[in-house]
């Protein structure tokens, strides 16, 4: 069973960065793995995934802003995020799709970490 544990969260001030990581053990079958988030009262949101055969997407809301990216050697996910805003205030999740035949949906999350961005 995958087992996934984020870090990285935390509170910053508008305008400024954080940089969220994800560990991933246990894996099987890689399929992909990305960034949801939930602000209170919310729905949650997929914010960035990165799939096997090379499809990267951003939410509208932080294209230019946040980055994606893999280290497969340490099975390890990341992300970027500059020049953050008060509504990027979330919960962050990392996920994975570990699956035999790929689904393109996620099967495995982490127990989220806050960001808290502050005016």
């Amino acid at each position: 069973q995958v087992k996934l544990v984020e870090s990285g969260g935390g509170s910053v001030q508008a305008g400024g960065s954080l940089k969220l990581s994800c560990v991933a053990s246990g894996y099987n079958f890689r399929c992909g793995m990305g960034w949801y988030r939930q602000a209170p009262g919310k729905e949650r949101e997929m914010v960035s995934t990165i799939f096997n055969d090379g499809t990267i997407k951003y939410s509208d809301s932080v294209k230019g802003r946040f980055t994606i990216s893999q280290d497969n050697a340490r099975n390890t996910l990341s992300l970027q995020m500059n020049s953050l805003k008060t509504e990027d205030t979330a919960v962050y999740y990392c996920a994975a799709e570990d699956r035999r035949w790929c689904t393109y949906e996620f099967n495995y999350w982490g127990q989220g970490t806050q960001v808290t961005i502050s005016s």
